[in-house]
């Protein structure tokens, strides 16, 4: 309440007469003069001052000035600065798709509809300083507003493939969730920071944004709503039920991570025994054991015989059948079908093992983003709740409607669109993360079933009659017979030896472990959270006495010219 500027605003108003900046609502578009001769400096201004104006309909809800768009961050690459040494930059496209109601109406000369057309794209390269800097002018900019946290800043392991992956993957849902905001999507920082392509150009206006003072009670200022758009009571009890919602929600959405955590490993476990499953069915069929591990215990008569006795006979005949009779056609298309199972199984454990790493991940990802909904919201719910506190003592105190209300009403408007913001992107986001899931799902059991369809049908005529020796000749070994003697009957992982290359695969003794999404910001996780590095560069660029100059060395942003 008081570090937002609602405070100041609710007491003294705005040092700026807000009446000189509002155009007459609800319209808000930019003027245009005839002869197009405007000073860069003035259009710019224009541009500004366009960008701080926010609007608010009965509900109350924003209202957007600009469409969604799309953000992708993609392309990390390593770079060295003499100066700031090696650091990663990342290109962040976006994507700009025309509104659905004007593709549903395009169609080609013989009337069928036209392919949806292209969306128009724009590139540029940015490093993780870049976001700090966007994260802290936007916090300053638009204090009335709940801001996405910026991801960790971790110096370990950071040019490390699965650091630099998972950073892509916080980067850029945090920029879509900035522009997601129906107003934070057209702030003038945001629209500089993903559309400045030039190097230069970048240099040249960084310090402009650098040097803007906190909006504070201004940003009030520029917040205009329809006359009589709050209802005291609906005020009050919005408030008390979307912050216990909140709490709530946060406490579930833990709760679903944890458990969406152990799916992934339960789902990698089901992997190792599908394949343990496959090797086992193929040590049948071919009569070859698998790799032992070593025992205290000493081994029993019948191991002892079978130690001594290396002779292969009638274990399996010259075709590769399990069988012990010479030219046994039934044998060999029962061997021939258990091993495409054993083939096939062995492609499940593949697709389980990709969708806990690769599809899951992605959802237990993205289940990040609606986490901590109370720790997000709690500056809203406090400005909410002190302004309503100071709106209702000057009612009673005065009885009527003066300045100091009419500015409660502003800041109430503001903080109950926040509400209904949460509300919307809520729902969009639950049903995203709920579809997202299902489709992986439905892809992975639809993918199995076809593989066990086809090992299925290998009993079946006129496949079973196709795996006889007159049409197939003799048993072909599966590329997986090799691994027999080196599985480790406890993990189902392959030991091919130090250093050896087989198959495309390199040695090794283990698989890798699986990938957990990095915590969340809010996470308890001993880590220091990157606020506390925002506030200190707050600190040193805007006035901290430490500093001595707003470029000095000591600055956070020094690196960035």
């Amino acid at each position: 309440f008081v570090t937002s500027g609602a405070e100041e605003w609710v007491l003294n108003g705005s040092a700026q007469d807000a009446s000189l900046l509002a155009p007459t609502y609800p319209g808000h578009h930019r003027e245009r003069t005839e002869d197009g001769d405007e000073d860069d400096d003035v259009i710019q201004a224009k541009a500004s001052q366009e960008a701080e104006q926010h609007f608010v309909d009965s509900g109350p809800v924003w209202k957007p000035k600009l469409p969604e768009f799309q953000i992708l961050v993609h392309s990390p690459s390593k770079r060295s600065s003499t100066l700031s040494g090696s650091y990663t930059v990342y290109t962040i496209t976006s994507l700009f798709r025309p509104p659905p109601n004007e593709r549903a109406h395009q169609e080609d000369d013989s009337g069928e509809p036209e392919p949806p057309p292209s969306p128009r794209r724009i590139s540029v390269h940015r490093r993780f300083s870049h976001f700090v800097f966007l994260h802290t002018a936007l916090t300053r900019r638009l204090p009335g507003i709940a801001l996405p946290p910026l991801p960790e800043k971790q110096y370990a392991g950071r040019f490390s493939e699965d650091f630099v992956e998972a950073r892509r993957g916080d980067l850029e849902r945090y920029l879509n969730r900035v522009v997601r905001h129906p107003i934070a999507r057209y702030a003038e920082v945001v629209t500089f920071f993903l559309g400045c392509e030039s190097e230069v150009e970048w240099r040249k206006k960084l310090p402009h944004h650098l040097s803007l003072p906190p909006a504070g009670p201004q940003f009030y200022a520029h917040v205009f709503h329809p006359a009589f758009n709050l209802d005291v009571d609906e005020a009050t009890e919005s408030v008390e039920r979307f912050n216990r919602h909140l709490k709530a929600v946060g406490k579930g959405v833990q709760g679903l991570r944890g458990m969406f955590s152990s799916l992934r490993h339960a789902r990698m476990e089901l992997a190792k025994y599908q394949r343990l499953l496959s090797y086992s069915i193929l040590s049948l069929i071919t009569s070859t054991p698998l790799a032992t591990t070593p025992t205290v215990t000493k081994p029993t008569e019948d191991e002892e015989e079978e130690a001594e006795d290396t002779s292969r006979a009638g274990l399996l005949n010259s075709e590769g059948a399990w069988c012990w009779k010479e030219h046994c056609d039934e044998c060999l298309r029962l061997t021939k079908a258990m091993q495409k199972t054993a083939d096939a199984l062995q492609g499940v454990a593949d697709l389980q093992e990709d969708n806990a790493r690769r599809v899951q991940l992605s959802t237990h990802e993205a289940l990040k983003e609606v986490a901590h909904p109370s720790v997000l919201y709690a500056p809203v719910i406090d400005t909410h709740i002190s302004t309503l506190s100071r709106y209702k003592s000057a009612i009673q105190t005065k009885g009527d409607i003066d300045e100091a209300t009419g500015r409660c009403e502003t800041v109430l408007n503001t903080t109950m669109s926040e509400f209904s913001t949460y509300h919307t992107q809520k729902q969009e986001d639950f049903e995203r993360i709920t579809l997202e899931h299902l489709n992986g799902e439905i892809a992975l059991y639809s993918s199995i079933l076809e593989r066990l369809e086809a090992a299925k049908a290998s009993f079946y005529t006129p496949e079973w009659e196709g795996l006889s020796a007159a049409q197939s000749g003799p048993r072909q070994a599966s590329k997986y017979e090799r691994d027999l003697p080196r599985v480790d009957p406890r993990t189902g992982n392959v030991d091919l030896g130090r250093g050896a290359v087989e198959g495309g695969r390199t040695g090794r003794s283990s698989r890798e472990p699986l990938v957990e999404p990095a915590p969340h910001v809010w996470d308890s996780a001993p880590m220091r959270p990157v606020s506390a590095a925002i506030q200190e560069g707050v600190g040193m660029l805007f006035g901290s006495p430490s500093v001595p100059s707003l470029y000095g060395r000591g600055s956070v942003f020094g690196k960035l010219w």
